[in-house]
C-alpha cells in the first residue's frame, strides 16, 4: 500500500516528542511540487553539513562553530532573505530555498537549524512576533540570531522589534504585557510547521487560490487536530471549490463546537446553499 503525501506527513507529525523538523518542513512542498525527490534534498543538506564539519577543529567551542556556520551559510553559500519577492510561495518550500538560496526568516531558519544540529549546535527556533528568530544557549547565556543575515540581536534590539506588537496588543486589550523572555522560548516543531503553513495559507487566500488553500488546510487539520478553526477554514476552501458535502461536514463540525462564535451566523447562512448544491443532479 502506497502512502499518500498526507499520510506521510501525518506519520511524521504524530508524536510530539519525535517530529523531525527538517523532513516535515520539506514535505510541505509536495503539494505544489509532487515530483520533488526527498532523498536528493536530504543528501544535499547532509553534504553541506559534512563540508562544514571537515573544517571545524576537533576542539572547536560552540562560539567557534557558530561563527564558522554563519560564515558558511550567509557568506559562502549566500543564503539570504528574498526581499524582492517576499510573498512568493517558493520562499516557504524548503527544497526551493535550498536551490535558490533565498527564503523568508522561518524557512531560512529551518535549513540553518538542520545544519547547526548536524555540526553539534543545539540551535532552536523562536516564534517571535512578526519575524522568526533562532537561539543558541551557551555558558554565558543565550545568543539570539536573525535568520535573514545571522546577526546577533541585543536585548535592546529585541525589545525594539517587540514594541509594535505590544502596542497593537494594548490597543486591542489582549491582557497583561509579558516579559521579553516569554517571546524567546524555544518553538516546538509543531508550532514551527503551523507557522509555515499559515504563511502559505495567507498568501493563497489573498490570491483566492482555493486548491492551494485546501492543500494547506489538509495539512493544518492533521497537524493541529484540536484547532477547530482549521477545520472551518478547510470547509470554506472546500465550499469555494464546489465540494458541498465535504464543506458541510467541516462547517457543521465547527458550528457544533462554536455555536456562538463571531462568524457563526455568516457560516449558518452558507449552509442552505451547500445543501441545495447536494440535491442538484450532477
Amino acid at each position: 500500500m502506497t502512502l499518500t503525501s498526507l499520510d506521510y506527513f501525518a506519520s511524521l507529525v504524530r508524536q510530539d516528542d519525535s517530529i523531525p523538523l527538517f523532513e516535515s518542513a520539506l514535505t510541505l512542498g509536495q503539494d505544489f511540487y509532487p515530483e520533488m525527490d526527498f532523498a536528493e534534498q536530504e543528501v544535499e543538506l547532509d553534504l553541506l553539513a559534512q563540508k562544514l564539519r571537515l573544517r571545524l577543529p576537533s576542539d572547536a567551542s560552540q562560539i567557534q562553530k557558530l561563527r564558522m556556520l554563519n560564515h558558511f551559510f550567509f557568506q559562502e553559500m549566500a543564503f539570504a532573505g528574498n526581499i524582492n519577492n517576499y510573498y512568493d510561495p517558493d520562499n516557504s518550500y524548503i527544497h526551493r530555498v535550498i536551490a535558490t538560496r533565498r527564503g523568508i526568516p522561518i524557512s531560512l531558519a529551518v535549513v540553518y537549524i538542520e545544519l547547526a544540529q548536524q555540526v553539534g549546535l543545539d540551535m532552536k527556533g523562536v516564534s517571535f512576533p512578526g519575524h522568526f528568530l533562532m537561539k543558541l544557549s551557551v555558558q554565558s547565556g543565550e545568543i539570539v540570531l536573525d535568520p535573514m543575515n545571522g546577526s546577533s540581536l541585543s536585548r535592546e534590539e529585541l525589545e525594539e522589534r517587540l514594541e509594535p506588537y505590544l502596542e497593537r496588543q494594548q490597543e486591542h486589550d489582549f491582557g497583561d504585557e509579558l516579559p521579553l523572555g516569554a517571546y524567546l522560548r524555544a518553538a516546538h516543531p509543531r508550532e514551527i510547521l503551523a507557522r509555515m503553513l499559515r504563511n502559505l495559507k495567507a498568501i493563497f487566500m489573498e490570491s483566492q487560490r482555493w486548491q492551494q488553500v485546501l492543500d494547506v488546510q489538509e495539512r493544518l487539520v492533521i497537524l493541529l487536530p484540536e484547532e477547530i478553526t482549521e477545520k472551518r477554514d478547510r470547509g470554506l476552501a472546500r465550499a469555494n471549490l464546489g465540494l458541498p458535502q465535504a464543506a458541510l461536514e467541516d462547517l457543521e463540525a465547527y458550528l457544533a463546537l462554536r455555536p456562538h462564535a463571531d462568524d457563526a451566523q455568516n457560516l449558518r447562512e452558507m449552509l442552505p446553499d451547500l445543501r441545495d448544491a447536494l440535491r442538484k443532479p450532477n
